[in-house]
């Protein structure tokens, strides 16, 4: 035997691991309608950039009939997207269905150590039937690695979880962990306990895809970011969203050029209505102020009395929360505190400068809400901003009331500017509200009393719920012209471009959980 037949063995080797379980079970995964572990990592990198890691890594345990594992059920390595340095695995169903064991988890925990050291996004294409219990637990063992090192790398670097198959058990707490989930409509789900155990513990009946299908955890849970018709559209997602990322916290995301130099927008003296309780879509006003068709929104579905997601102003990427009116007249509840709690920290750990769009009557009233834990969960909010060190903007479009206005990026807890458009209303709370408090006794009195409520109202909006009287106590930075709004917000981020801001040194706070 020659240096050739050693060369020779070598691609029969690699050869015999990149067809994973077979051509049998790889066309099972097709007739799923579900892609390869490897077809879908050449999707996602540029092509010809994908070098793969530890190939050869084998599993030890030959209880139970463990078989060969090609590849041990995952695929590992490194490349590129739009030419930017990604780590990434990919779960190979067609080997032992993806599961998890102690060399699979060593795989991936290797190459999350990778990416660390060199400061790049994390991506994982999940696709797993959980524990290999054939190997008891050493397999949980496994799984312990991963989260450890999701946990640690968290706010290091940015971690994607693409949700491409079964999820279950242990296996779903690594994506929770992540700073983004995506999954794919009718193939992908995510639950501790599957419909079968459910069934036997409980008498409940449900399908693995009511019970944990995209369609739930992008609505119902929260627990997914963004969803996908196919793999496909997920996989693009993970490239769109890396686009507006750094590569890590040391970093700035990246900056594109634009043609836009003209940022007057007359149009938004048009998009809210005067009226304060007329319902709008926020949505509207972005596409006004961000640069043309950059806003991706996150957590489209869940929590919609909120709006958060990236874009880009004068090519520069941004975060975005935004109240929606169009739901909840744009009220602060549980979710909706949540959802924007951590879209704020996770830009302040990636040096995304935060911009706020406030029309918020307050937080959402009721004994639901307040058995809940609105006060724990609200305090999220106050907590992220205050915390948040980025350049942070605030733009009060119409109302700012009570402890929701302190809330959202008041200078009180921090933000650096605070713009008011002219017909805003900041205030302890709506004029209504406030005058039939002030002036109950000449309300009640009154020979006409709906007509000297309307008076009363109209008085208490004219000397207090108008961004004057906010502006005069410097709680407003200025008061704009809403059609000035890109050009103030992109002369704002500038001002702000070097930024730095410290924190009392402290190992960590304590976020209300």
């Amino acid at each position: 035997m020659d240096i050739y037949d050693k060369i020779n063995e070598l691609y029969d080797k690699r050869r015999k691991v990149q067809l994973g379980g077979g051509d049998q079970r790889i066309d099972k995964q097709h007739e799923k309608g579900k892609w390869t572990a490897r077809e879908r990592i050449d999707y996602l990198l540029d092509e010809g950039t994908f070098v793969e890691l530890n190939p050869f890594m084998e599993h030890r345990h030959e209880d139970f009939g463990v078989k060969e594992a090609p590849g041990e059920g995952v695929v590992t390595g490194f490349g590129k997207i739009n030419g930017r340095d990604v780590y990434l695995f990919a779960q190979d169903f067609t080997v032992f269905g993806g599961a998890l064991g102690e060399m699979h988890g060593k795989k991936i925990a290797a190459v999350m150590d990778l990416a660390a050291k060199n400061g790049t996004p994390f991506i994982g294409l999940n696709d797993s039937g959980g524990a290999r219990i054939q190997e008891g637990v050493s397999s949980l063992d496994g799984y312990g690695h991963v989260f450890y090192r999701n946990s640690i790398y968290s706010g290091v670097i940015p971690q994607i979880s693409v949700i491409m198959g079964p999820c279950a058990g242990g296996a779903v707490y690594s994506p929770a962990i992540t700073d983004f989930v995506i999954m794919v409509e009718e193939t992908s789900q995510m639950f501790i306990t599957g419909p079968k155990v459910i069934e036997t513990v409980t008498g409940e009946q449900i399908s693995a895809e009511d019970l944990g299908g995209a369609n739930v955890h992008n609505t119902l849970s929260g627990n997914a970011h963004l969803k996908a018709r196919d793999e496909a559209g997920a996989l693009d997602s993970v490239k769109e969203l890396v686009s507006y990322l750094p590569s890590n916290h040391n970093e700035k995301p990246p900056v594109y050029e634009i043609e836009e130099k003209d940022h007057y927008r007359p149009e938004l003296t048009d998009k809210i209505p005067f009226d304060p309780v007329r319902p709008y879509d926020v949505r509207t006003i972005l596409e006004e102020v961000v640069d043309k068709e950059s806003f991706f929104e996150i957590h489209a579905d869940f929590a919609k009395n909120i709006v958060v997601g990236f874009a880009r102003l004068n090519g520069k990427t941004i975060g975005l929360v935004c109240n929606q009116p169009k739901y909840m007249a744009g009220g602060l509840d549980i979710d909706s505190s949540d959802k924007a709690s951590r879209f704020i920290r996770f830009c302040d750990a990636f040096n995304i400068p935060i911009v706020t769009f406030e029309d918020v009557t307050g937080f959402f009233p009721g004994i639901k809400q307040e058995h809940g834990g609105i006060i724990r969960h609200g305090a999220k909010i106050l907590y992220a901003y205050s915390e948040a060190t980025v350049p942070k903007l605030t733009v009060i479009t119409r109302k700012a009331y009570g402890g929701a206005y302190v809330a959202l990026n008041s200078k009180s807890i921090g933000a650096d500017l605070v713009y008011a458009w002219p017909n805003a209303e900041i205030a302890v709370m709506g004029p209504e509200g406030a005058a039939n408090i002030i002036f109950a006794k000449d309300i009640k009195y009154s020979e006409e009393p709906e007509v000297t409520r309307q008076h009363k109202i109209d008085e208490y909006r004219e000397r207090f719920a108008n961004p004057y009287v906010a502006a005069g106590l410097g709680m407003v930075d200025d008061v704009i012209d809403p059609r000035d709004t890109r050009k103030t917000l992109i002369q704002a981020l500038d001002m702000l471009k070097n930024k730095q801001e410290e924190r009392p040194l402290k190992k960590h706070g304590n976020i209300p959980l």
